[in-house]
């Protein structure tokens, strides 16, 4: 068995979305598709064959160059889960895919019976299109253009991470959402198959924002446009301005008189007034920008009173659990990992295992029991009842996408997020729906409201209803066209119809600013 010696790691989970244009490909043995789900099989255990027959696997790895610490990390996790289950009848090759294409042929010289890897989108196309078709291989891009003809992924599919929180925002009974995202490849496929599991579950998308991602601009001015700063800062200074107007010109008895300074003095606390489209922020960039965005959201008056926070699995391991600024913000995770191998492989390494590295040992595990099975290939490796793994259940599907089942977890400001909905533990029922290999980059989609209209949030009397009028602020009525995420925007008049009526000898009460204290970690310069 040519297996090198152990290695450890540096470096934390690598996000692997790189997105491309979508190319056409072959299912791998879709029949698979159509068996009976039954109960998930472990991934771990004595293969069934233990004949003296050669086999052979081959890997391929980034072991230099920048990468190389995460190839390594997969590396340490391949060579121990065959050296705790192989018959030594199994030979295992390792690839530095480093060497581009040259890596790639010598790895289908040694004619393999299965191939581990490789790890990005861009090695993983040259392998399919060079492999023969029924040779299978186990690669760990999220990629879903660079995946299909029997190149399988065991990586997180965004898609499933965002379907995943979709269906919690939908459990929470949300009246709609908003959804923040970054202007990125992947960023739009991300929010297309937002925006695809939201019809799934029967959820109204108030609207889609682009932002940049690590620019403080881009976000500031993001988080202005979801809040509809504008327009509601606009319907509370004219709220205000009919408030003092009544109160300095009319004749008013002291019940009138009383109700109309509290309603004055609670309105001026705010710069805003006005109910907002959504009462969900899905937020489907990192954890870093989803603090600053959030910071934004509620310097420009977005409370968590108003709008519940969402993330997506890329929060999963990242730094803010403990951050006040989230608190309460909801996003999907892959289950703990399984305390036993996390213990071995630090005492292999000297490091805990990241996700990529417990993904290997589950790719490991899965071509060798792909190599010594009595079933053919697509028949073990497409199993439509999954395997339990060390993340928790996964299947592979013909399409080479894989399914992994996500809890829910809660930030509650300590160092581990309170846990909210159990992971799935079969596929008797279907976990996801969306499929990401068959999204289009999403298009941006302004915010959809009827407006703000500040005579909604005060009362006048009566006998005024009729001298003091407004228009209404920020109406925007979004139709969603059905073509491709395309978006026909229509936008309503403002209720011009009717002059506002002053008293022409009016002075109006100098309307104080609002003091805002900006409370949270990210400075803003206005």
């Amino acid at each position: 068995m040519h297996i090198k010696n152990f290695l450890g790691f540096m470096g934390g989970i690598v996000l692997l979305t790189g997105c491309g244009t979508q190319v056409a490909r072959n299912t791998w043995h879709s029949e698979y598709g159509t068996y009976t789900t039954g109960t998930p099989a472990t991934m771990y255990g004595t293969p069934a064959a233990t004949d003296a027959t050669p086999h052979r696997m081959a890997v391929l790895l980034p072991l230099s160059g920048d990468n190389a610490a995460t190839g390594r990390a997969i590396k340490t996790s391949i060579e121990t889960a065959v050296l705790q289950r192989a018959p030594s009848s199994l030979s295992v090759s390792f690839f530095d895919t480093s060497a581009g294409a040259t890596a790639i042929n010598d790895a289908l010289g040694q004619n393999p019976e299965i191939i581990v890897g490789p790890l990005f989108a861009a090695d993983a196309r040259m392998l399919r299109a060079a492999k023969p078709a029924e040779l299978p291989a186990i690669s760990f891009t999220s990629d879903a253009t660079a995946i299909g003809d029997g190149v399988m992924t065991m990586a997180l599919m965004p898609s499933n991470g965002v379907e995943a929180i979709v269906s919690e925002i939908a459990a929470d009974n949300s009246r709609g959402m908003v959804i923040l995202a970054p202007d990125t490849n992947s960023g739009r496929l991300m929010a297309a198959a937002a925006r695809a599991a939201a019809t799934n579950y029967d959820l109204p998308v108030s609207g889609l924002i682009y932002y940049r991602e690590k620019d403080t601009d881009s976000i500031k001015n993001t988080a202005q446009r979801a809040s509809l700063y504008s327009a509601r800062s606009a319907a509370n200074t004219r709220a205000r301005e009919i408030l003092s107007d009544i109160l300095t010109t009319e004749r008013l008895t002291a019940i009138e008189k009383s109700s109309l300074s509290r309603q004055l003095d609670r309105i001026s606390k705010s710069e805003t007034i006005g109910r907002l489209p959504y009462d969900a922020v899905l937020l489907l960039g990192t954890g870093d920008d989803a603090k600053s965005l959030v910071s934004f959201l509620r310097y420009y008056g977005v409370t968590p009173r108003e709008a519940h926070l969402y993330g997506t699995a890329i929060w999963d391991g990242a730094d803010i659990n403990s951050d006040i600024t989230l608190t309460g913000a909801k996003y999907p995770a892959l289950p703990e990992m399984n305390p036993s191998f996390a213990n071995l492989y630090e005492q292999i390494s000297g490091t805990l295992p990241s996700r990529m590295a417990s993904f290997g040992y589950d790719a490991a595990n899965l071509a060798i029991g792909t190599v010594y099975s009595d079933k053919s290939n697509a028949a073990y490796l497409l199993d439509p009842s999954g395997y339990v793994g060390i993340d928790g259940l996964v299947r592979l599907t013909p399409n080479g996408a894989s399914q992994r089942a996500l809890r829910i977890v809660e930030i509650a400001g300590e160092t581990q997020p309170r846990p909210v909905k159990d992971a799935p533990t079969n596929f008797f029922k279907p976990i996801y729906n969306v499929d990401q290999i068959t999204l289009s980059p999403a298009r941006e989609m302004a915010l959809e409201t009827p407006g703000i209209n500040p005579l909604t949030y005060i009362q006048i009397p009566d006998r005024l209803t009729g001298k003091y009028k407004s228009k209404t602020y920020g109406a925007n009525v979004t139709q969603p066209d059905t073509r491709a995420q395309q978006n026909i925007v229509t936008i309503l008049p403002e209720d011009d119809s009717t002059e506002i009526i002053s008293n022409p000898d009016f002075k109006p009460r100098a309307l104080e600013s609002v003091n805002r204290t900006y409370i949270d970690s990210v400075e803003i310069y206005e």
